[in-house]
């Protein structure tokens, strides 16, 4: 049986989870994972038994072949612990646009100077971290 805290240990390998994105659509056998993640096979193997240890990946036979595919009961549960983050980032976020809507003076496009709005035209003293607002004075000094 899985957890959030076995799926988060499980998923913080990035090949893991490039094999776990091979096998979201459908089954995958272990040659095709092979041929995907670019590993040799006793390593692709490792890491299927990881995520199947945990509960992210089941595995049928077909004849000789494996074939692999998602249990997404893990990651509904993982889902689910996040949802209440989401919600307060999201609430967070609700507040801070409503915020700068009643503080901040309309947005007026036709105000932008087309030069100071494209970084490529900007003055390179500006992008220099060794200078400070103050012009001809260094943060060595």
């Amino acid at each position: 049986m899985s957890s959030v805290a076995t799926v988060f240990d499980v998923l913080a390998d990035p090949t893991r989870r490039r094999l776990l994105d091979a096998v979201r659509d459908g089954e995958r056998s272990v040659g095709e994972l092979v041929e995907e993640v670019g590993m040799h096979q006793p390593g692709v193997s490792r890491h299927l038994k990881v995520l199947r240890d945990a509960g992210l990946v089941e595995v049928r036979r077909d004849a000789q072949r494996r074939l692999y595919r998602v249990r997404p009961e893990p990651l509904m549960e993982l889902d689910a612990w996040l949802e209440p983050y989401r919600r307060e980032w999201s609430n967070r976020l609700d507040a801070l646009e409503r915020h700068l809507l009643r503080t901040s003076p309309p947005f007026d496009p036709s105000a932008v100077d087309p030069q100071k709005a494209d970084p490529r035209s900007a003055d390179p003293e500006d992008a220099d971290p060794q200078h400070s607002i103050h012009r001809g004075r260094t943060s060595h000094e």
